[in-house]
This record gives C-alpha cells, sequence and structure tokens, in this order.
C-alpha cells in the first residue's frame, strides 16, 4: 500500500513539473506563417512542365541523384511525371504529393519540415491534410501568379529541395 502511494505520489509530481514546464516551452515557438498571398494563373502548360522537368533533371543527373518528378497544375493535378531509371518505387507518390502540397498550399514544403521540427505549435501541422513536411515541393511561380508545383522524391531532402528549386526556376 505504501509503495503505490509513493508512486502516485511520484507520477502526480512529475505531471505537476510538466505542467509548469510546458508553457515555458510553447512560449518561445514562432507561429506558422498565414499563407502567401499568391495570386493563382493559368494552370501549367504540358510545354512548361516539361521545361521544369528537363531542368530539374538535368540538376539530378549532374549529381547522379536518381529521383521521380511530379508537375501538378494550380489544383494539384498531376501534369507531368518522369521517374529516372533506377529510382525506388516509393519515391513515385512522394513526388507526387510533394507538387501537389505545394501547389495547393502556395509555399514550398520545406516550410511545413521547418515548423515541424521546431516541435511545439508546429506540431499541428502533422494534421494539416494534404500538407508534406518535407523538402522537395515548390510552387511553379511565373509573373507573381502560381501556376503549379514540382514534387521531387529519391534523394535526401535537401537534394530533392536543390532539384525542385532548379526546376522551377526553369519558367520563371
Amino acid at each position: 500500500m505504501m509503495m503505490a502511494t509513493r508512486q502516485m505520489l511520484q507520477t502526480l509530481l512529475k505531471g505537476l513539473a510538466l505542467c509548469l514546464v510546458f508553457p515555458l516551452i510553447v512560449e518561445g515557438q514562432e507561429e506558422f506563417a498565414a499563407p502567401p498571398q499568391i495570386p493563382y494563373g493559368r494552370p501549367i502548360s504540358l510545354s512548361d512542365a516539361k521545361t521544369v522537368t528537363a531542368a530539374a533533371v538535368e540538376v539530378a543527373q549532374n549529381n547522379g541523384w536518381l529521383m521521380a518528378i511530379a508537375i501538378v497544375d494550380t489544383g494539384g493535378h498531376l501534369v507531368y511525371f518522369e521517374k529516372l531509371d533506377g529510382t525506388q518505387t516509393g519515391s513515385v507518390e512522394v513526388a507526387i504529393d510533394k507538387a501537389r502540397s505545394a501547389a495547393l498550399f502556395r509555399r514550398p514544403t520545406k516550410v511545413f519540415e521547418d515548423g515541424v521540427a521546431q516541435g511545439g505549435q508546429g506540431i499541428r501541422l502533422l494534421n494539416l491534410r494534404g500538407a508534406v513536411p518535407l523538402d522537395g515541393g515548390i510552387p511553379i511561380i511565373v509573373d507573381g501568379e502560381l501556376i503549379g508545383g514540382i514534387g521531387m522524391s529519391g534523394g535526401s531532402g535537401e537534394q530533392d529541395g536543390i532539384a525542385a528549386r532548379a526546376g522551377a526556376a526553369a519558367v520563371e
């Protein structure tokens, strides 16, 4: 009986300590930024999608990265897809999801990755349907308007991001 009471007291004290420390942890967290006010433009054309893909493929091949490349329109619908020989099959859906996330939320997926990595308030991003918290998804913006998104998968997150940014820049 005495042992059970001691364990209950220890559990209660641990809980109290968390209640005192947790607000201090959360207080230091940055609030997630409001969506960027990038207007939607015309959906990306097949020709532009191929241009974006070619630039991304060039970066990937020059670095020996095996990747899947997905291009979506402003609604997140697949317009063009390419997978380099030898790319892991799991990267196919991930590339599409990253492209869709970048287009629908009008921001790079790295923003979600960084938000989740901060912890605290950023953990809520894991519950945001369709937001992919991995680098490699970039909105495609031409003349200040969003026309689609590119998603890359197959390398490290950083490699995916480098190739995707190169692709998106090909039609700026």
